[in-house]
C-alpha cells in the first residue's frame, strides 16, 4: 500500500506544484481573488503531500501530525485569501475575466485527474484522508473561479471574484477546522494505547 501511496503522492504533487506556477502567474496578471486563492491552493496542496510522502513510512504519530501540518495550511492560507478579498474591496480592481475563465478551467481539468488518482486511496488512512479532502476542496475552488469569471463577465463587476475568493476561503477554514478535529481525537487515541 505504501508503494499505491507513494506514487500517486509523488504524480499529484508534480501536478499541483506546476498549477501553483501557472495560476499564481495568471492571478497576479489578472489581478484576480479567486485565482489566487486558488493558487495558493495548489502551493498549500503541494507541501501537504510532500509532507504526506515525508511520512508515509512513519508512525501513526507522525502521519497524524501530519494532517495537523495540512490543517494549519489550509487555516493559514483561508486567513490569508480572506484578507486578500478585504484589500480588493476598498480598492476596487476588474480582474482579467478571460484569464480566470481559461487557466480556471485548466486548473479544474489538474485536480479533476487529481482527485481521481487520490479516490480509491482516501479511506486508507488519515495521511491519505486528509489528502483526498484537499484535492476535492480543490474541485470546489475550481469551479468557483470559473462561476466568477462568468459573473463577473455578465454583470461587468469585479464582485463575484471577490465574494467566490471569499468562499474559497471559507472552505479551507472549514475544511482546517475539520482536519484539525481529526488529528486531535486520532492523538487522543494514540496517547489512549
Amino acid at each position: 500500500m505504501r508503494q499505491s501511496h507513494s506514487r500517486v503522492l509523488w504524480i499529484v504533487l508534480v501536478i499541483n506544484a506546476a498549477m501553483f506556477f501557472v495560476e499564481s502567474a495568471a492571478g497576479l496578471q489578472a489581478h484576480s481573488t479567486s485565482l489566487l486563492a486558488d493558487a495558493l491552493d495548489m502551493l498549500g496542496d503541494s507541501l501537504v503531500y510532500g509532507f504526506s510522502l515525508f511520512v508515509l513510512a512513519r508512525s501513526a504519530r507522525w502521519q497524524t501530525m501530519a494532517a495537523v501540518v495540512k490543517g494549519c495550511f489550509m487555516l493559514a492560507f483561508g486567513l490569508g485569501v480572506l484578507g486578500e478579498a478585504g484589500y480588493k474591496v476598498f480598492n476596487p480592481i476588474m480582474p482579467g475575466i478571460e484569464m480566470m475563465g481559461i487557466v480556471g478551467a485548466l486548473a479544474l481539468f489538474a485536480n479533476l485527474v487529481c482527485f481521481f488518482l487520490l479516490y480509491r486511496y482516501r479511506s486508507d488512512n488519515l495521511n491519505m484522508s486528509s489528502t483526498w479532502l484537499c484535492s476535492r476542496n480543490d474541485l470546489i475552488a475550481n469551479v468557483g473561479v470559473l462561476l466568477a469569471a462568468g459573473t463577473s463577465y455578465q454583470l461587468s463587476s469585479r464582485w463575484p471574484d471577490i465574494i467566490v475568493g471569499s468562499l474559497i476561503a471559507g472552505l479551507f477554514l472549514h475544511s482546517a477546522f475539520g482536519v484539525l478535529r481529526q488529528s486531535a481525537r486520532e492523538l487522543r487515541s494514540i496517547d489512549k494505547s
